[in-house]
Parts: structure tokens; C-alpha cells; sequence
């Protein structure tokens, strides 16, 4: 006979409950290896001269519990070499078992035959115990490696694993992500037995309720408010859908790809302001007024049948893979530079095609300010550049008088074309300072507007029109808010 493990499931509750084919190959063997002795059919099988022995030992020697499930599959495996194992878990073996899976996964590589017994479902004996139909959808998630991003919160959920106070504080404070702290929850324990225990507790409570246990779940009934399914993609894709839609504002069906632009552009601008003023409420308000503009757009895309919200993930998620792939392969970059290098180069191989100019890639849409901003630095970086920044200021000089001179003869046509150089030499002063010309024209804009602020309550004080004060008396204001650091 060949190397193999036989894997049986203790079910979900006490003896009665166990298949009776299960109970005899517990009886025959020689010997079964238990994941843990912690469950209500070891305890009536210990009557019967039932010969086990068990794993608990070995969760006491490690800190994560994969470190523990991989002790216990590679004991397993290497028992299996001299001898016929049989190795029993709580519930049935491919229902929420780690080491099973492990076992699975490894067991052929080792020529060893991994063969499931059976067993019954502690999710079975969930349903029954909460009278919850599983047609209305439902997951059934590990407490120990919980993730805010899998919770489906319009479904049932039951949070399987839940061993401690530990685990359910991590599951707590995960759940708490999702959900209001006093949000209804479920424990279950010994879901199915004679010792079954419900116990419906506030979130915040959940760690000081759970005791040690094999046989605790915890059961999140699905959210019925629609002020906590706010936090959902889905919802709001669903609004979105809804403002779209025949019974839906006026405005957003009116508009097009075309017609957003503006706002687009206005939204971006305004998150700018907002990390500016450092703000937290600001920046997730205007980062959200961003996001409505891609939902729009995606379901604009979706309604003429072209794309939707998911082409545009997929794409951005693709295209984040392949160009890190110092993150998700096998590449180094030892700094940003380099990161940035392999960005470009595979910006490159994407477009299958290399660019008729080193300039080709800079967007016309972008402001002109920082256009001029990112062209000097992408011809600088093929030597095109001043090596230090004298030259460049001598440059803002030259073109300073060569304006002057165009308005002297009021050639206001060539004194246009001069005001864009004395720009674009600024931009280069700028570049040489490490001073994004774009955020030093914005705190310049800042500082005027403070200023003039100050000078229209002076003028409010004085009960005296605006209009009606002179030029130097308006100055004098405004030195004022300029000695008063404005």
C-alpha cells in the first residue's frame, strides 16, 4: 500500500451528530493525529479507549498560525513515510482548514496520497443554529487572516477560526472599518451541540466575550442601513447608475465626455487647494468630488455600451503590476531615479512605438506653467541644460530687456512673444532651485489674496467706498498686512 494521509472531519458538534462511517474509522485506527483535542467528540471517544494524540502543544511554540499549520503538515508528511495516517479537524476537512489545504497542495510532491474521509459542516449546523437561508448570499471568512477589502456587508458573514480574545480583537478592529462600533454581531459556539451558545453582543464588545474556544464563529448579520453602506464601491456605483438612469437628475443625463472636462479639471485643482490648506475633511471631500468625475465617466461609458468602472481597474491594476516590477517581480531598483528610469522604459515597450521627439509625451492640456516646468526637465536630461544656474539668470535678464524693448516701440505682438520667454527663463531659475514654479505662483496668489483681504476690512472700517481711496492710501494698507505678516 502507498503512502497516504486519510483526513476526517470531527463535525460541528457532539458524537450524535457524527456520520456513523466516520465514527468507525476513528474507532479502528491504530492511532489518529488530532489538529486539537479541544472538541466535544474527542471528549465522549476518550470513553470508548479512542487512541489519539494531538497538535495543541505546537500553537504554544509560534506567533502566526501559518508558522503553526506548516509544523503540523510537515509532521503529518513525514509520519506518512512510516505508516498509514489518519488525521482528523474539527467540522470537515474542506470547510475553512488550513492545513488540509496545505496537505493537499504538498502531499503530491511528496508522493503521498492525501485521501478526505468526510465529516459534517459546522456551516450547516450555523444555518440551523441562526435560521438563516444561504440562497440570500453569504461568506465564510478566516478570522485569523481577516482584510477589510473581502467583507461583503449587505451579505450574511460568518468568521470562522475565532480561537481567542486575540483573534476576535483583530476581527473586531477590522469589522470596525466597515461598521459602526455598536453594530449587533453573534456569537456562536458549539454551533449544533448540546452546548450550543448564541450570544448577540455590540462590536466594541466582541474581544471580551470570546474565551478560549475551537469551536467559536462569529456571525455579522447583513447591514440593512443605508447611511453604513455608504462606505460600499457598490453603493456608490448603484448611485451613480441611479443619477443615470430614466428616474434620475436631469443634469447628469445630460452630460458627456465632452461636457465634463471643465469640471474635471476644476475637481483636480480644488483636491490641490485642500492639501494645501492641510485639511483631512477638505482633502476626502474634494478627493471624492474627483471620484465622482471617474464614475461619471465610467458610467457614461457603460450606458453607449463601450466600457465600464471595471475596464478601468483592470487597466490601472495591469498597467501598476507591470510597470513595478521591482514590487511584483524579480527586477532591483536601488532608488527613485532608478524606479523612474524602468517606469519610462516600460512606458516605452507599452506604446510598442518610440517617440519622434524626447517632447512628444508632454500633454497640451497640461497648464502651460507646468508644461514649460516638465519640458526643460526632459530636455535636461539629455544634456540640454546649463550646468549651474548663472546663466540661467542671466537669461531672465537678457529676455527682460528685449521686452522692454518691444514695448518701448509698443510692438505688442513681439512683446507678447517676449513676456512667454521671460516665463519660460523663470521656469529654468526655478527648476534649478528645486522650486516647482506652479506651487510658488500659487503661494504668490495666496499671499495677495490675505493681503487684499486685509486691505477691504480697512476699507470697511473707514466707511469710505473703496473707490474713494487713493492709491497710496490703499498701499499703506497693504504694507500694513505685509509688517503684519500677511
Amino acid at each position: 500500500m502507498g503512502k497516504s494521509i486519510e483526513i476526517l472531519g470531527l463535525g460541528a458538534g457532539d458524537l450524535e451528530q457524527l456520520p456513523f462511517g466516520v465514527y468507525k474509522k476513528l474507532m479502528k485506527a491504530n492511532h489518529v493525529y488530532l489538529r486539537t483535542k479541544e472538541h466535544p467528540v474527542v471528549n465522549e471517544l476518550e470513553t470508548e479507549n479512542f487512541r489519539y494524540s494531538s497538535f495543541d502543544s505546537v500553537y504554544e511554540k509560534h506567533d502566526q498560525f501559518e508558522e503553526v499549520y506548516q509544523e503540523i503538515v510537515q509532521t503529518l508528511l513525514a509520519k506518512a513515510k512510516t505508516e498509514q495516517v489518519v488525521y482528523a479537524v474539527p467540522g470537515h476537512p474542506l470547510v475553512a482548514e488550513r492545513t488540509v489545504q496545505l496537505l493537499l497542495e504538498y502531499g503530491p510532491k511528496e508522493e503521498v496520497e492525501i485521501i478526505i474521509g468526510g465529516g459534517q459542516s459546522f456551516v450547516d449546523a450555523l444555518f440551523q443554529s441562526l435560521k438563516i437561508d444561504p440562497v440570500d448570499g453569504f461568506q465564510l471568512l478566516d478570522g485569523t487572516s481577516l482584510r477589510s477589502n473581502q467583507l461583503q456587508i449587505d451579505q450574511h458573514i460568518f468568521i470562522s477560526q475565532v480561537y481567542d480574545p486575540f483573534v476576535a480583537s483583530n476581527i473586531k478592529l477590522t469589522l470596525m472599518e466597515r461598521l459602526p462600533d455598536d453594530y449587533e454581531v453573534v456569537i456562536v459556539t458549539a454551533a449544533g451541540s448540546s452546548s450550543e451558545r448564541l450570544e448577540r453582543v455590540p462590536l466594541y464588545e466582541l474581544d471580551r466575550k470570546v474565551t478560549l474556544d475551537n469551536l467559536t464563529s462569529v456571525y455579522i448579520p447583513p447591514v440593512q442601513e443605508e447611511q453604513i453602506m455608504f462606505k460600499n464601491f457598490s453603493k456608490l456605483r448603484e448611485i451613480i447608475a441611479v443619477l443615470r438612469g430614466p428616474n434620475g437628475c436631469p443634469w447628469d443625463k445630460e452630460q458627456t465626455h465632452e461636457s465634463l472636462k471643465k469640471y474635471l479639471i476644476e475637481e483636480t485643482y480644488e483636491v490641490i487647494e485642500a492639501i494645501d490648506s492641510g485639511d483631512i475633511d477638505h482633502i476626502i471631500e474634494e478627493l471624492g468630488d474627483v471620484l465622482l468625475q471617474v464614475m461619471l465617466h465610467a458610467q457614461i461609458g457603460e450606458d453607449d455600451g463601450y466600457f465600464a468602472i471595471e475596464d478601468v481597474i483592470e487597466v490601472l491594476s495591469a498597467k501598476m503590476i507591470r510597470r513595478h516590477p521591482h514590487v511584483f517581480g524579480d527586477i532591483k531598483a536601488e532608488d527613485t531615479k532608478e524606479v523612474l528610469r524602468n517606469w519610462q522604459e516600460i512606458k516605452k515597450q507599452e506604446k510598442g512605438e518610440t517617440e519622434a521627439s524626447l517632447l512628444d509625451g508632454i500633454s497640451k492640456s497640461r497648464p502651460n506653467l507646468i508644461r514649460a516646468y516638465d519640458i526643460q526637465k526632459k530636455a535636461a536630461k539629455v544634456g540640454f541644460d546649463w550646468q549651474e544656474i548663472t546663466p540661467a539668470l542671466a537669461k531672465v535678464k537678457e529676455e527682460l530687456v528685449e521686452f522692454e524693448n518691444e514695448i518701448v516701440t509698443q510692438s505688442l505682438v513681439n512683446a507678447k512673444k517676449e513676456f512667454g520667454d521671460i516665463l519660460f527663463a523663470f521656469v529654468n531659475v526655478a527648476r534649478f532651485l528645486d522650486i516647482h514654479p506652479e506651487e510658488a505662483l500659487f503661494e504668490t496668489n495666496e499671499k495677495f489674496i490675505r493681503r487684499f483681504h486685509f486691505i477691504e476690512e480697512k476699507v470697511k472700517n473707514s466707511n469710505k467706498p473703496i473707490d474713494a481711496h487713493s492709491l497710496e492710501e490703499l498701499d499703506q494698507f497693504w504694507n500694513e498686512a505685509k509688517s503684519n505678516g500677511l
